[in-house]
């Protein structure tokens, strides 16, 4: 490698990483990106995207099997589950490879191999030893890692992502008990399911199962599933997965599992203490991840990390001069979009742009993409009032919408939060079929603190889906007009 000195140096080429990266290099910055694995990362590789890819052939097939309500008549539907991984994967491939192509379009200078901090301002880069790179259940190395490369920068961000969390007594195995990465590119279809964690990982994984047939039970700790979205949604989401035949266990915890040749058999403990046993061909162990803090030479720099997690400012500086962490390594929410935007501030800060702002944390809207889809931005009900703030509610029913019922998805509800005072949008909150696409209104309105008058007095077009977004906000205000 020619040069080794940089302006800034980016540990992991996942959607934090390679954005910043790309900033930097607009910005006239000297960058090098050092990635392990997959340009993109996991959101990228084994996430959001072939997820998505997934979802979207369940969906289609469950259209499929219920092409009759539509008046169409098919007979003899059946899947091929390699084909469907496939699909999925060449997705991600596809767009990997256009994050190695923006990347060099930006002059970013690509290294392959794992970064290790050495000290302020400096970073080694190895090989990799292991079959599965990055930081997902590393076997032992054999030997030694080999030095690639010795770099230097004043500034170095650390993008290193985060991985699945590990459960005691329910560690993944890779054959019957799987993390998400198995779960995604799985090589039989399993006839049981039991899903640990109800959060938007293990709820999307048990839509995506169950509408392929698996008989899924979800498990949860929590009294309701997406404990972290309103719990009015929350509660109808589980209500409608439930009805379309998702079995839920609340309030309860996995005690022990034993394993057999082909299936597992989980002791569930209820809220009152009671016991009893599921036996399934598979289980999933989805309750939550953790960031990927360790190996990556933390200890040579005055960087703190709390509970697997670097501790950073607002600007995503550590206590570290010139080294700064961004995206899930840096805590929640661990969103790929809330990393994007951080790389963005945090080089621009670096680039000494002025009139920037921090990242407000409490505008990053969140999407689940099951059937029934959920997304959210901003304060709950409960938040609100745990605020102290008085607010008012709204609330509109997909039932009342024209376009829903012509979709033949009435299933759902938007519902909103405001400020009883002052008419500031706090909150928004929704289940039901595109809310996923819909959300983007509710924080374009939040960025530009619209109030409930703007709101209020914008057109939402006939029929769509968004027009519920306006009655809900109507119903906050006792002008509601269609329910």
């Amino acid at each position: 490698m020619a040069d080794t000195h940089f302006d800034v140096i980016i540990v992991g080429g996942g959607p934090g990483g390679y954005v910043a990266a790309i900033r930097a290099a607009q910005l006239k910055l000297r960058t090098a990106l050092v990635e392990s694995d997959h340009l993109g990362g996991i959101c990228l590789n084994w996430g959001c995207i072939p997820t998505k890819a997934l979802l979207r052939t369940a969906e289609v097939y469950h259209n499929i099997q219920h092409a009759e309500d539509y008046g169409l008549s098919v007979r003899g539907v059946s899947f091929d589950l390699e084909a469907i991984v496939k699909r999925s994967r060449a997705v991600s491939d596809r767009l990997s490879g256009g994050v190695a192509m923006l990347l060099k379009k930006n002059k970013v200078t690509v290294i392959e191999g794992r970064a290790r901090l050495d000290g302020p301002g400096r970073v080694d880069v190895f090989d990799e030893i292991s079959g599965r790179q990055a930081f997902e259940a590393r076997p032992k190395r054999a030997k030694s890692p080999k030095k690639l490369a010795s770099l230097a920068a004043p500034n170095i961000i650390l993008a290193t992502g985060a991985r699945a969390r590990d459960l005691p007594g329910l560690e993944p195995d890779g054959k019957l008990i799987w993390t998400y990465r198995e779960a995604m590119v799985p090589d039989m279809m399993p006839k049981s399911l039991l899903v640990v964690g109800s959060g938007a990982i293990g709820i999307e994984f048990a839509s995506f199962y169950h509408s392929l047939g698996v008989e899924v039970t979800v498990v949860e700790m929590l009294p309701r599933i997406l404990p972290v979205e309103d719990e009015d949604i929350s509660k109808l989401a589980g209500k409608l997965m439930a009805r379309r035949g998702i079995e839920f266990k609340l309030a309860t915890k996995v005690a022990e599992a034993r394993k057999s040749k082909d299936s597992v058999t989980c002791v569930l403990e209820g809220p009152e203490g009671e016991r009893h046993e599921i036996t399934t061909e598979r289980v999933i162990s989805a309750v939550g991840v953790i960031g990927n803090v360790e190996d990556i030479g933390l200890e040579t720099t005055r960087v703190k990390t709390d509970r697997g997690r670097i501790v950073t400012d607002p600007w995503g500086a550590t206590d570290e001069p010139g080294v700064h962490a961004i995206g899930d390594v840096a805590g929640p929410p661990m969103l790929a979009h809330k990393a994007e935007h951080e790389g963005v501030i945090c080089v621009e800060r670096i680039a000494g742009i002025e009139g920037l702002h921090p990242l407000d944390k409490g505008r990053i809207p969140g999407c689940t993409y099951c059937q029934p889809q959920v997304a959210s931005i901003g304060l709950t009900e409960a938040q609100a009032r745990e605020h102290g703030l008085e607010v008012r509610i709204g609330r509109f029913n997909f039932a009342g919408n024209g376009k829903a019922i012509a979709l033949g998805e009435p299933d759902g509800m938007v519902k909103t939060v405001f400020d009883a005072r002052t008419g500031r949008l706090l909150g928004a909150h929704m289940v039901g079929a595109e809310v996923t696409e819909l959300i983007q209104g509710f924080s374009i309105a939040m960025t530009l603190e619209t109030t409930e008058q703007d709101l209020m007095h914008a057109i939402f077009p006939h029929p769509t889906l968004s027009e519920m977004m306006h009655e809900s906000v109507l119903d906050a205000y006792g002008r509601v007009i269609h329910a």
